[in-house]
C-alpha cells in the first residue's frame, strides 16, 4: 500500500525528517515501512495497517511543525506511542498543546506540557483546589507543579510557595548523614530545589527563601499550621502514612492550591499498605474540587530508556500478581 502526504511548505520536510533522517528512521523501524520524499510530497509504502499508522504519525508531526513547534526524537516516539489512538479529539489536543505555555524558565525557555497526560494534569491543577498526580518517574509531575506554582506566585495569585516531601529513607539512614537536621533532609528536597532554580534562577530563589516567600521543608514541619494564600506541593507522597496525608491535606487554608504527587510503585514504607497516597486517592476520588490525574509510561519525558524500564517493571509486576492469583486459587 502507498499513501502520500502533501505539505504546503516544502521547507517543513527537512525539519520533519530530522538530521540525517533520524526522525523518519525511527518511524520506519517502528512500523516496517519505507518513507520517501520528493519536493513537497512524502510517500509511505508498506503493509496496509502499518502504512496507515505511519501516515497518521507523519501527519501529526507535520501539524506540530506547522504550528511552529520543533520536532525531536522525544516528540516522534510519543506520537508513535499514540499510533493506536485514532480519536480525533486526542489528535486535536496533541496539536493544540503548543499553545499551553505554563511559564517561562529563568533561561527564557517556555515550559509546556509535552504529552496529553501532562496537559490534563495542568488543566486539573488550574481548575481544582487540590490535585493528585500519580504515575511513574520522569512524567513531569513535580516539575510542572513547580512551574504552575511559580506562575501563580509571579502573578500574585498566591503569597507563598511551599514545597514539601516526607523524609523517608530509600535504603539509607538519615542519622548517618553529616550536619544538622536541615543538612540531613536537604538531599531529599534536592529535586524541588532544582526545579525552582530552573524557574527563578539561584539569586531570586535565595532572595525569596530569605523573605519566607518560598519554603522548602520536610513534611514534619507542616504540622499545626494553616496555609493561606499559598501554592503547596507535596512530592513523593507515596511515602506518607495515612496519618501524615490527612495532616497535610487539612493544612489547606483560604485562597490556596495543593498538588500531591507520587509513584505508588516506589513506596519505601516498611508496610506498603499504609501509603497515604494510595488511601487518599481511593477516599477522595469523588470529592468535588479535587482532581486525580494518572500518568502512564507514555507520559515519560526523560530518556527513552526510562520509558522502557518503567514498562518492563510494570510487566514484571503484572506477571507476579498473576502468579499469586493463580496460586491462591489452587490453594
Amino acid at each position: 500500500m502507498e499513501k502520500t502526504l502533501i505539505l504546503e511548505e516544502s521547507g517543513l520536510i527537512s525539519q520533519l525528517f530530522g538530521a540525517f533522517d533520524e526522525n523518519v528512521n525511527i518511524i520506519m523501524r517502528a512500523f516496517g515501512v519505507k518513507i520517501l520524499n520528493r519536493d513537497n510530497q512524502i510517500k509511505i509504502i508498506g503493509e496496509e495497517k502499518d502504512t496507515e499508522k505511519a501516515f497518521s504519525c507523519v501527519e501529526r508531526l507535520a501539524g506540530i511543525l506547522e504550528r511552529g513547534e520543533p520536532v525531536n526524537e522525544q516528540t516522534v516516539r510519543y506520537v508513535i506511542s499514540m499510533s493506536d489512538e485514532t480519536d480525533e479529539e486526542n489528535t486535536n489536543e496533541l496539536l493544540e498543546m503548543s499553545k499551553d505555555t505554563v511559564c517561562i524558565s529563568f533561561t527564557g525557555k517556555p515550559i509546556k506540557p509535552k504529552t496529553l497526560g501532562q496537559k490534563k494534569y495542568v488543566e486539573g491543577i488550574k481548575k481544582n483546589t487540590a490535585t493528585f498526580g500519580v504515575g511513574p518517574a520522569g512524567t513531569g509531575k513535580t516539575y510542572l507543579a513547580v512551574a504552575l506554582a511559580v506562575r501563580a506566585f509571579k502573578a500574585k495569585e498566591v503569597q507563598r510557595i511551599i514545597l514539601t516531601r516526607p523524609a523517608v529513607e530509600a535504603g539509607e539512614k538519615l542519622g548517618f548523614l553529616p550536619g544538622d537536621l536541615q543538612h540531613k533532609v536537604d538531599p531529599y528536597l534536592r529535586p524541588l530545589y532544582d526545579a525552582l532554580f530552573d524557574m527563578l534562577g539561584s539569586e531570586a530563589f535565595q532572595r525569596n527563601m530569605e523573605k519566607g516567600s518560598i519554603e522548602v521543608a520536610p513534611l514534619a514541619y507542616m504540622r499545626g499550621r494553616t496555609l493561606d494564600d499559598s501554592f503547596i506541593i507535596l512530592d513523593e507522597a507515596q511515602n506518607t502514612t495515612n496519618e501524615q496525608m490527612k495532616m497535610f491535606l487539612t493544612r489547606l487554608g483560604f485562597n490556596s492550591k495543593m498538588v500531591i504527587t507520587g509513584d505508588i510503585t516506589q513506596i519505601d514504607l516498611t508496610d506498603k499498605r499504609r501509603s497515604g497516597l494510595v488511601s487518599a486517592v481511593r477516599i477522595l476520588k469523588n470529592v468535588d474540587d479535587i482532581a486525580v490525574c494518572y500518568f502512564t509510561e507514555k507520559d515519560v519525558v526523560r530518556h527513552k530508556l526510562v520509558q522502557d524500564i518503567v514498562r518492563a517493571y510494570e510487566k514484571a509486576d503484572n506477571t507476579a500478581k498473576k502468579k499469586i492469583t493463580i496460586k491462591g486459587k489452587q490453594t
